[in-house]
């Protein structure tokens, strides 16, 4: 069982590193200047985060699977916290590693436009040669980036709805799982609910929060607007989308219930 939960967290932590680089695509568009190319191929490194979620969400379900009594409920409530802090530290290990993966992505999208397609570009990536030049562009984080964050010309409503997407969506599925649990005569339309929740985290972000990062980006491309502020934009979403996942594992319990509440008023 424990070999289950850490292979479920290492995949949970690549998933949430990656939506975290996900901020910085459109830093890496615009020091490239090709912001549609840079988008259209971080979609191939987004298969790796989609390939991660399908081989995790069964084994999660497993988990919930070997509960058989209430006395295993504080076991499965210990792993999905578990869980929730492999998010935080993905999280984590993505903001650490933006300064090098805007570099190296920016050096990616040069070299597609060269050789004109993805596989010969991931061709050429994976020469012994190639990685070895990869190195000079590992950048360290730097503690001046910290304190350049601060959050004044960034909407707090915006960092306030990426905070509450983010937890919706870190907590969805386990918070339905956990609930399905302590009702297991409800359990399936439980399970079936996390589709609902999950969806009106993906609603906020799409409607709410990405267009406001896309306008700032298009100032940022005419020049009505500076590069460091769309850096602080990036970084202060970051910290926002870290303090969801913190705050997801404060509402794993309540979620559960409140979930487990509606799906009775369920006729």
């Amino acid at each position: 069982m424990i070999e289950k939960l850490l292979i479920i967290c290492v995949f949970v932590g690549i998933i949430h590193m990656i939506e975290t680089l996900a901020y910085s695509v459109r830093l890496a568009g615009l020091k490239t200047r090709k912001l549609v190319v840079a988008l259209s191929l971080f979609n191939i490194i987004v298969i790796v985060s989609r390939t991660a979620n399908m081989v995790q969400a069964p084994l999660t379900g497993k988990l919930g699977d070997a509960v058989h009594s209430k006395e295993d409920l504080p076991v499965l409530l210990h792993q999905l916290q578990t869980i929730l802090l492999a998010a935080s530290i993905g999280t984590i290990a993505g903001a650490l590693l933006i300064p090098s993966f805007v570099s190296i992505f920016s050096r990616m999208i040069s070299h597609l436009e060269v050789v004109g397609s993805v596989p010969k570009m991931m061709k050429n990536i994976a020469s012994i040669h190639t990685l070895e030049k990869a190195k000079k562009h590992v950048k360290r984080p730097r503690w001046i980036m910290l304190s350049q964050l601060r959050i004044g010309g960034v909407p707090k409503r915006l960092l306030l709805l990426n905070l509450m997407a983010t937890t919706i969506y870190t907590v969805g599925v386990l918070s339905t799982l956990y609930a399905s649990t302590l009702e297991p005569t409800l359990s399936k339309s439980i399970l079936m609910s996390s589709g609902l929740i999950n969806g009106l985290a993906m609603i906020t972000l799409a409607v709410f929060v990405d267009p406001q990062v896309a306008i700032l980006t298009e100032k940022v491309m005419k020049g009505e607007s500076t590069k460091q502020s769309m850096n602080k934009m990036v970084g202060t979403l970051v910290i926002s989308r870290l303090c969801g996942t913190v705050c997801a594992q404060i509402l794993l319990v309540p979620a559960a219930l409140y979930i487990a509440w509606i799906c009775k008023l369920i006729p």
